[in-house]
């Protein structure tokens, strides 16, 4: 009996809705069988906020195909949930620079249009956090961003919004997924040519006054816009060839910061990323071109966007005016020590969001400023979804900021996921206002290590493509929870949190109790000392992760630690 991906494969190969182009995509891969069963061994999953993955004909892949398939689940449900009102609200639709992103951006406002919903489409490359703004400024009830965010160059991805500007959460998640996968590829898509979409009124522009106002958020969000000699700080600021160019460089102009160098070579916006193949600000190799021509004009900082610019990444320089390369926690707590310090008439119910992968430091923070610090899950969509609970009385808590450790942040409400745009400024701010009172970045954040104590943490990721990848993350996650661990490589474990299975064991006291948070496919150890060790499957990559968080009483005693955490526990979970 021939193999079910072969079937597809053919199934695919056959089908008269697939255009000439692609069918010699297949036809060029008909004698490779592993490069077959990659494709078509299952569907690309659309998870509980979108879905990412490689560029390329299959089903396993982002295409024209599985992008119409997905918006047809989205519209059926809009359809069944909202009915005429969800119709003529719509669904406004932005694209980033990636490869094939606006034509992936058109099938979905077409497709939508084909089932008689209004589709706003941006008529130019936008950001994430303008899409997210733009669908509560428009009143729509969905919005979808055309990105893969900070992934590899052979990635796209397609994320969906509801109407508070949050990426969707439950209880619509778990019912679009089911729409989506009810649906049949070639069957059950209608979808309208694009002349016919405009006639009936069904495909719009993005007017550019979106533009404006989203701009005007960013701007009230600056806390202190009286810094000496704030029009002559150096700053150097590379969009790496995505979508931050534009807005950024408009904000922090408009915001008096003259001295403005942007890094010419990654300004256009480029989905083959020529000078920086990840443009991840996480990976310190994308700050190269911007590190040399800060040198080279004198600024002491430089600031990127990844290129849907939603996450801020810097470098600084340290005190022997050597390059330094904060981490995403490093810069969080960064952000939230300066807003304490600028903001006034705190509110007695503040709250920080952040993640349960995050540093400990932040509660430390809090603590000692009458702050509060509520925990999510790792994704900025419940973060977001925190926002709207506080904003509707559903949670005690007054937001204050947000933040998870791969380098996302939010200050303000204006977006409901993690805005770079508006990071972008206010961290040009901190640095400035530092700098103008004869400190730095690097000089606070050694000031906080060692009011709270060194705590450091690192993310590993390892990546397992295709089916045995995906087979041996599996696998992994299995056995660490078939059996009851005790240690890890001799280090004792005080307590076992399974956020799938909703438990928490506590090996000091015995005692095992719930998890007040969704279900995730995550394990976290915590052990002696205040070390914590996460594991967790990346939800956008075919990645593993592992999360480690130590603290000292001394940076190179931090620094010592978790090296040979790292090492003891890569040795035991290679043996298990």
């Amino acid at each position: 009996m021939e193999k079910e991906f072969l079937l597809e494969y053919k199934k695919w190969l056959n089908s008269p809705q697939l255009d000439e182009n692609d069918k010699k995509e297949l036809l060029d891969i008909e004698d490779d069988v592993e490069e077959i069963e990659n494709r078509f061994y299952t569907d690309l999953t659309f998870g509980t906020a979108g879905m990412r993955g490689i560029r390329g004909v299959g089903r396993n892949r982002i295409n024209k195909y599985n992008i119409r398939k997905v918006t047809q689940g989205l519209a059926n449900y809009i359809i069944k949930s909202t009915g005429e009102i969800g119709k003529e609200k719509g669904v406004v639709i932005a694209y980033d620079c990636r490869i094939a992103s606006f034509e992936y951006a058109l099938n979905t406002a077409l497709v939508l249009a084909g089932n008689g919903i209004k589709a706003y489409l941006f008529d130019s490359l936008r950001s994430t956090p303008e899409l997210s703004f733009a669908t509560r400024e428009l009143r729509c009830q969905a919005g979808i961003m055309i990105t893969a965010s900070h992934n590899p160059k052979e990635y796209n991805g397609y994320k969906v919004y509801w109407e508070d500007g949050a990426q969707i959460v439950e209880p619509h998640a778990s019912k679009i997924v089911d729409s989506v996968n009810c649906i049949s590829i070639f069957k059950d898509v209608k979808i309208i040519e694009e002349g016919k979409a405009k006639e009936l009124g069904l495909l719009m522009q993005v007017d550019k006054s979106i533009d404006d106002k989203y701009i005007q958020a960013v701007k009230k969000e600056s806390i202190n816009n009286e810094i000496t000699n704030k029009e002559n700080f150096k700053i150097v600021y590379s969009p790496l060839h995505g979508t931050g160019g534009r807005p950024v460089k408009r904000v922090l102009k408009e915001m008096n910061f003259n001295s403005l160098y942007v890094v010419a070579e990654q300004e256009k916006g480029d989905g083959n990323f020529p000078t920086c193949p990840y443009a991840n600000p996480e990976d310190i190799s994308v700050f190269k071109m911007s590190t040399e021509l800060a040198d080279k004009v004198g600024a002491t900082i430089c600031l990127t966007n990844d290129p849907d610019a939603d996450r801020t990444g810097i470098a600084i320089k340290d005190n022997n005016r050597e390059w330094y390369y904060p981490t995403g926690n490093q810069l969080g707590i960064l952000l939230i020590d300066y807003l304490i310090k600028a903001r006034k008439n705190i509110s007695a119910n503040a709250t920080i969001v952040s993640t349960i992968v995050s540093t400990p430091m932040i509660d430390k923070i809090a603590a000692e400023n009458n702050i509060k610090v509520l925990r999510t899950l790792t994704g900025f969509k419940y973060i977001g979804e925190k926002i709207e609970q506080f904003k509707k009385k559903e949670l005690d808590g007054e937001y204050f900021f947000g933040f998870e450790e791969s380098l996302g942040y939010l200050i303000g409400t204006d977006v409901r996921d993690k805005d770079g745009v508006v990071t972008t400024l206010v961290i040009a701010e901190m640095a400035s206002y530092y700098d103008s009172i004869g400190s730095s970045i690097y000089n606070e954040l050694q000031q906080l290590y060692k009011k709270y104590g060194w705590y450091k943490e690192e993310t590993l990721s390892f990546t397992k493509s295709g089916k045995s990848g995906l087979e041996e993350i599996k696998n992994i996650m299995k056995k660490l929870r078939e059996k009851e661990n005790k240690d890890i490589g001799g280090l004792k474990i005080n307590k076992f949190r399974d956020y799938k299975l909703q438990i928490e064991k506590n090996f000091l006291d015995g005692v095992t109790k719930g998890i007040d948070l969704p279900v995730a496919d995550v394990i976290q150890f915590i052990l002696e000392g205040e070390t914590l060790i996460t594991v967790r499957p990346s939800g956008t990559e075919p990645k593993i992760k592992y999360y480690f968080s130590i603290l000292d009483v001394t940076e190179e005693g931090a620094l010592e630690k978790l090296d040979e955490i790292k090492d003891i526990f890569l040795e035991w979970i290679n043996g298990l």
